[in-house]
């Protein structure tokens, strides 16, 4: 029977998903679930909501454990499932919007790029490391399931430096086609679409039905839609660069340089930019996870459907050698040849009996190319300052940020990381 441990359980909801899935799923109904965190209220918490499936849904037959001990809890794992966040919310989530709201630098989710992106990263792939370390010792064989963010950065550096098979899963891709169709009062049914790119900034390069390219109509819509709506910045995107992008507007508003600008403040109106969406969304999940934690933990009744979330699906293609496709984040190496060959992005794979094997995809068009290259230079400098410790890097990740270096000036951004460094503390390794 398969063992599949999931590392940083006490996200309980996500946890619900990715390992209610797994029960409900033939192949992987008799695992043995092995739950680790350090915050044992929270693993206590999953355990309760987790055996209420297994018994309302499974008939009891998978084997879950709680463990406070990390070695312990990968040891012999087949799969393992990373869902961490290292420094939660307080301390180091607000920190990384508190300090550079001093520079005059405002960000709205800061979990993938730009300031917020790079010290999440520079906390967060350290105890990475430390994983793949344990998981050579006592699972060397394991296929690591990636949903931290940030995403390129974190899966990359695991890609590029540690000999754990890896594979990066966000859950924008799934929705990217039909969330457009729906916003432009297009049908959403029978289509068939190809997304490319870096994880949160994939391109929605093709999208048609029985056989007819949708793009012309959906562009003529784009262009002719005015008013506020939900996703403003990304439908700008769209007419500007003539591609959609997958992840949502409030993400990608500060992905680029355009939009958050404190020379014209105009820009945050018209484009409904939501300064600080992160913290909001935190604050408003810590007060209802104490109404949403009756019903999912202190329910005997507890039931679960399967998700549309990936993990269950590699883990049965891979243990039912069963071909399944995703959009998975891998090293390049040539799949996209005007990205670098070092880059993590995100594309097509197949996943079958022998693992994750990304599919090659051609040249993006140049100009969404040049987009995620301004991203991806980040990406690689902040693994190396990770790699190497030495701080330079980290300024030089943070000066060649789109937003960043958009809004301050060369000192006032070393000056900020600075400032990041002291307030982090022993979040942080030593940069010297």
């Amino acid at each position: 029977m398969p063992k599949i441990t999931f590392m940083g359980a006490g996200s309980t909801v996500f946890a619900k998903n990715v390992l209610g899935d797994a029960m409900l799923t033939k192949c992987l109904r008799d695992s043995e679930i092995a739950l680790f965190d350090i915050d044992e209220a929270r693993l206590g918490d999953s355990e309760a909501m987790l055996k209420a499936i297994n018994s309302n849904c499974n008939e009891g037959r998978a084997k879950i454990i709680p463990y406070l001990n990390r070695l312990d809890a990968l040891r012999c794992a087949d799969f393992v499932v990373n869902a961490i966040q290292v420094g939660g919310y307080e301390p180091c989530t607000v920190t990384d919007f508190e300090i550079p709201k001093k520079y005059g630098l405002r960000q709205t989710i800061a979990d993938t790029l730009g300031i917020g992106g790079i010290f999440r990263t520079l906390r967060t792939l350290p105890v990475m490391f430390d994983f793949a370390e344990d998981m050579e010792k006592v699972c060397p064989g394991a296929l690591f399931l990636n949903y931290t963010n940030p995403m390129s950065m974190l899966t990359g550096g695991m890609l590029r430096y540690t000999p754990v098979k890896t594979v990066g899963l966000c859950h924008s891709v799934q929705g990217c086609a039909a969330g457009l169709l729906e916003n432009l009062g297009m049908p959403k049914d029978d289509i068939v679409w190809k997304v490319a790119g870096i994880n949160h900034m994939g391109w929605l390069l093709e999208i048609s039905r029985n056989g007819e390219d949708l793009y012309p109509e959906i562009r003529r819509r784009a262009k002719e839609k005015t008013g506020k709506h939900w996703d403003l910045v990304r439908i700008e995107i769209l007419k500007t660069f003539g591609y959609y992008v997958t992840e949502s507007s409030e993400h990608n508003a500060e992905y680029m340089p355009y939009w958050i600008k404190e020379k014209y403040p105009e820009l945050i109106e018209r484009f409904d930019i939501p300064l600080d969406e992160y913290p909001r969304r935190c604050v408003a999940q810590i007060e209802g996870w104490k109404k949403q934690r009756e019903g999912l933990v202190n329910n005997p009744r507890l039931d679960h459907e399967r998700s549309e979330e990936y993990a269950s699906y590699i883990m049965e293609a891979v243990v039912e050698n069963k071909p399944y496709k995703i959009g998975g984040n891998v090293l390049n190496n040539g799949a996209i040849p005007n990205l670098p060959d070092e880059a993590c992005v995100e594309i097509p794979c197949l996943v079958d009996g022998s693992g994750v094997t990304p599919c090659h995809v051609g040249r993006l068009p140049e100009q969404l190319a040049a987009l995620n290259r301004t991203n991806v230079n980040v990406h690689l400098l902040t693994i190396e300052a990770v790699v190497t410790k030495k701080k330079e890097n980290i300024y030089y990740a943070a000066m060649l940020d789109p937003h960043t270096s958009s809004e301050l000036s060369i000192d006032d951004i070393k000056n900020l990381c600075d400032d990041l460094i002291e307030a982090h503390g022993d979040w942080l390794p030593k940069y010297n």
